[in-house]
């Protein structure tokens, strides 16, 4: 099987995209909104983000599989149950929602350009690997999965 080199694990990726929404949002005057408002919003982002990825973590950790986004060959089990039912990559919709925590938290609509940008690169270059070696992994199985359950929610 083909091995995934990964090069920015998706915890920096999500620090980058992060620091990128911070820039952007300094381009711009921040939305007019109570300041309560934005820091409920970002923590319930956040909150339920965290929630989401520790829910994906621990469905592996039972099914004793790996959790490292680089080395999917090292796979073990076809994780389908739990948060796994509604989504394929629930822990990077975690860090998405963690995101657009932040991007909340910075009131600028210019900071949803750290969210956009995770997505765009985390789907590029960790999914469709990541991907690729399931599907040659577990073959129908995968294939069934992909089929039943979205990539993001």
């Amino acid at each position: 099987m083909k091995t995934v080199e990964l090069k920015i694990p998706p915890p920096v990726v999500a620090l980058v995209a992060a620091a990128a929404a911070w820039v952007a949002s300094r381009s711009a005057p921040p939305l007019e909104q109570p300041r309560n408002i934005a820091i409920l919003a970002a923590g319930s982002f956040a909150l339920a983000g965290a929630a989401i990825a520790l829910a994906g973590v621990i469905a592996f950790k039972r099914a004793n599989t790996t959790v490292h986004p680089g080395k999917p060959q090292e796979t073990s089990a076809l994780v389908t149950s739990g948060v796994y039912r509604f989504s394929r990559n629930p822990m990077y919709v975690g860090l998405l929602l963690i995101l657009v925590g932040w991007a909340a938290f910075l009131s600028s609509a210019w900071s949803l350009v750290g969210p956009f940008a995770f997505v765009l690169y985390i789907a590029r270059f960790q999914i469709r690997p990541e991907e690729r070696a399931l599907a040659a992994k577990f073959g129908e199985a995968y294939a069934a999965y992909k089929a039943k359950v979205r990539r993001w929610l």
